[in-house]
């Protein structure tokens, strides 16, 4: 299964008027997501110089402003595809929706478990010069049903187009500040409706409690609210289980206080992530300094988590503090010199995997033939069984099915160990993305520790400096000595 989502790109001013659509460009090559960019591919463009034709595009037909381009997202379902099997569904899905008028770049990113395509086109088409237009519904005309008829084609599941959701567009800078935010709103609003089943009696007051903490209640085909701060409703059933509209007025007729201790508050209280059971005694210089920090953040645990769009940036400091601490204290660092062989080590760990990684695609490669070989045939299976049941209407089929395995058959192999094959790769691939993105983790964080450390050391020479300075300006002036 495969859903899509189209964004765009608007013009950023005079200035640089297609800052947003470069900066998409570069999101989307970045060979750390992109298998060291074995996932990459251009149409009507060079991809190193994309950016550079699509402006040149524009400046030639006179149409530099407004709408810069579109950013075309194609999410799988987790383990239900491979990266190579993506990238192909997502080159498809660019010859036909783009019809090869626009200049577009495309790339699979393999470094999560979810793999995704992202497209990005220019605005304007480099043959008519006309602009790209996106009109409401094209979504449910166009979009989702060429993701839909690819995925049936590579034997993958669909997704249903609900009318409801048939506009799943925005803009681009829109989209780019809330991704980062997935792991605060889903948190935040499981918490405040956990409350506010505890302190309801009947389904109007729990309604009531949430608008009063500032929450828009919508209730259509799926009972959806939005919290301040969010740009858009969320469907609660996709909070989870026990969000659905069912099952929170199950809840609030069910659950008291006690109930709820017993049985939600481990999974569903976000802790604030210091690490108090370390003892301090044993911290090093750069340690306690994060520590500190954290310790300063740790008033976050007392504010509202309704109101959690207002210090949204100092949730992610913290996130990001705990992180560095953490792996501080992981891995020992006590000093800059540290955390350099860290960096060395890890770069040399990325280098290994990747290598590994390339030997496991060439391994992987000698299979995939016989992979589609077996997937034809499990198309024409039911052909197959009627011709088998006598009806000679399906002959060309039964031809081409008793030739498939005659060739898997001489290539040493059965049905049933080819699927277990690709089993065992879809379980190595997974397996392999999941160290890679530990990897890549691992050196931004060092990255940034890296980058802390000589801010602050540039701060510390500079205050030296400035009170050398002022030592010199305010020294008093020794009297000359007069011979008489």
């Amino acid at each position: 299964m495969a859903i899509t989502k189209i964004l765009y790109m608007k013009d950023c001013g005079n200035h640089d008027p297609g800052k947003h659509l470069r900066q998409a460009i570069d999101y989307i090559l970045v060979p750390e997501k992109t298998g060291e960019e074995l996932y990459v591919s251009g149409v009507n463009c060079q991809v190193p110089y994309a950016y550079e034709q699509m402006k040149a595009t524009k400046v030639q037909f006179g149409k530099t402003d407004k709408r810069q381009g579109y950013h075309i997202i194609i999410s799988f379902e987790e383990g239900e595809v491979d990266a190579h099997t993506a990238f192909e569904i997502v080159g498809k899905f660019v010859d036909e929706y783009l019809k090869d008028e626009y200049q577009a770049v495309y790339a699979v990113h393999d470094n999560t478990a979810h793999i995704h395509g992202h497209i990005i086109f220019n605005s304007v088409s480099f043959i008519t010069g006309k602009k790209f237009r996106y009109e409401k519904g094209d979504w449910a005309k166009y979009i989702q049903p060429i993701t839909n008829r690819l995925c049936d084609e590579y034997g993958l599941s669909t997704i249903s187009i609900d009318g409801d959701e048939a506009e799943p567009s925005e803009k681009y800078t829109e989209w780019r500040d809330g991704r980062g935010d997935a792991f605060l709103w889903a948190d935040m609003i499981r918490r405040d409706l956990d409350a506010c089943v505890l302190q309801a009696s009947d389904f109007d007051e729990f309604i009531s409690i949430l608008q009063d903490k500032g929450y828009e209640v919508k209730q259509n085909k799926y009972f959806a609210i939005k919290p301040p701060g969010l740009l858009r409703f969320r469907r609660c059933y996709r909070l989870g289980d026990d969000y659905s509209e069912e099952r929170l007025r199950e809840r609030i007729e069910t659950e008291d206080l006690k109930y709820y201790q017993e049985h939600h508050s481990e999974a569903r209280i976000v802790k604030v992530l210091i690490p108090y059971h370390l003892k301090r005694a044993k911290l090093s210089g750069m340690q306690r300094k994060y520590f500190a920090k954290l310790y300063r953040l740790g008033k976050l645990k007392s504010r509202p988590y309704s109101q959690a769009y207002k210090y949204r940036d100092e949730i992610r400091k913290m996130h990001k503090l705990h992180e560095q601490y953490m792996f501080l204290a992981d891995n020992g660092i006590h000093s800059e010199e540290d955390l350099l062989k860290a960096y060395e080590l890890l770069k040399s760990e990325k280098e290994a995997l990747s290598k590994e990684r390339n030997k496991f695609y060439k391994e992987q490669a000698r299979y995939r033939s016989l992979w589609k070989k077996v997937d034809r045939m499990k198309e024409i299976t039911p052909a197959e069984k009627t011709f088998q049941n006598g009806d000679i209407f399906f002959l060309k089929e039964h031809e081409e099915y008793m030739k498939l395995q005659s060739e898997i058959e001489a290539a040493g192999y059965s049905l049933d160990e080819l699927e277990e094959l690709r089993t065992f790769y879809k379980g190595k691939s997974l397996e392999h993305q999941t160290l890679r993105k530990d990897c890549n983790k691992k050196i931004r964080i060092v990255e940034s520790l890296i980058r802390e450390a000589k801010e602050d050391a540039k701060m510390a020479e500079s205050g030296i400096r400035q009170d050398k300075s002022k030592d010199k300006i305010d020294k008093p002036r020794q009297p000359k000595s007069r011979t008489v």
